[in-house]
């Protein structure tokens, strides 16, 4: 195998068509341990010989794997596992990367070099949420200086989530070497093709349903009504009717009336969908982070918000309109 250190050395990172340089991002598929660490430790040795901040954000096992690998030379190496969206949201994930790229602007060669595997969970909406994450990650940090080697683990992930990785990776590192994905486009289309995962809650009737709700200050009332009977824990009601109303405000400010939701609940799972009019947006990454950058005071968190404190949120366009579809399961 080509040594990965090949790959987003500073000053030496392969351009591929479609990965804005300074940033490279890299697939690596492994069947076995020694697959993985064949890629892995040339990368991360590359890093330390180039000045980069090394970051790693694995699940315990893998830490372990390569941790062991490296030797001492482990403990040059950061941790943080919110990147790798170990109990965090991806809002929360692309949060911690932006203040780990801000950390590496004081390291010797102001790069950020990432060894990462995301957490996919084992249900199909969790796939969906890590592979938008994947494919987000190519506009969102296009012009950052980040090395970024991304770990699947073929012996756990399902087909759905290893056909993904040549489309949201614009580098592929095998026992080849490194080369440049046939597969990779557009990741607004790859996520825009993805399937949106069915919530068997919405089987039975929902728990509230409004068709034309009259003004934004009855609809949030109305929400806060049922999220707090509902929902057992009061703090996570509340965290989920505060981002709820973001999305309502959102409703009737920039689409059009009707505005519609509905509401329904299950033992472990809630979901709420909010409805309107107007035109809606065709955007699958907006909320990802805030509108405005981190000045909050200027507005556009409505989504974010939603993203931060709902474990899935999905914008569904509908004829005549859109639909923003709040998931979360109850703890």
């Amino acid at each position: 195998m080509r040594e990965a250190g090949d790959v987003g050395t500073a000053g030496a990172a392969v351009p591929v068509a479609g990965c804005a340089q300074p940033c490279t991002h890299v697939g690596l598929v492994a069947g076995s341990d020694e697959e993985l660490l064949a890629g892995v430790v040339p990368f991360v040795e590359e890093g330390f010989r180039a000045g980069d901040l090394v970051l790693m954000s694995c699940p315990p096992a893998t830490d372990a794997l390569i941790t062991s690998a490296l030797g001492g030379r482990a403990s040059d190496i950061a941790a943080d596992d919110r990147i790798c969206l170990a109990d965090t949201r991806v809002a929360d994930g692309v949060a911690a990367m932006s203040d780990w790229l801000q950390r590496a602007s004081a390291a010797r060669s102001g790069r950020l070099r990432l060894v990462g595997q995301v957490r996919f969970g084992a249900e199909p909406r969790y796939w969906r949420e890590g592979m938008r994450y994947e494919a987000a990650a190519n506009r969102m940090l296009a012009d950052a200086p980040l090395s970024l080697l991304c770990l699947f683990d073929r012996r756990e992930l399902p087909a759905d989530v290893l056909s993904g990785v040549p489309a949201t990776h614009p580098l592929l590192l095998d026992e080849e070497g490194l080369r440049s994905s046939a597969g990779f486009g557009d990741p607004q289309d790859f996520v825009r093709r993805l399937p949106v995962p069915r919530e068997p809650v919405e089987d039975a009737g929902p728990v509230f349903s409004v068709a034309d709700a009259p003004s934004l200050a009855a609809l949030r009332g109305a929400l806060r009504t049922v999220l707090a009977e509902r929902v057992r824990d009061p703090e996570l009601a509340e965290d989920l009717h505060f981002a709820a109303s973001e999305i309502a405000s959102n409703a009737f400010r920039h689409g059009a009336r009707p505005v519609s939701a509905r509401v329904w609940v299950s033992d472990d799972r809630v979901v709420c969908a909010i409805g309107d009019s107007g035109p809606g947006f065709d955007d699958p990454f907006t909320g990802f982070r805030p509108a405005h950058g981190a000045d909050l005071s200027r507005g556009g968190m409505g989504l974010w918000l939603a993203r931060k404190l709902w474990d899935h949120v999905d914008v569904l366009p509908r004829p005549g309109g859109v639909v923003v579809r709040l998931s979360t399961r109850l703890r």
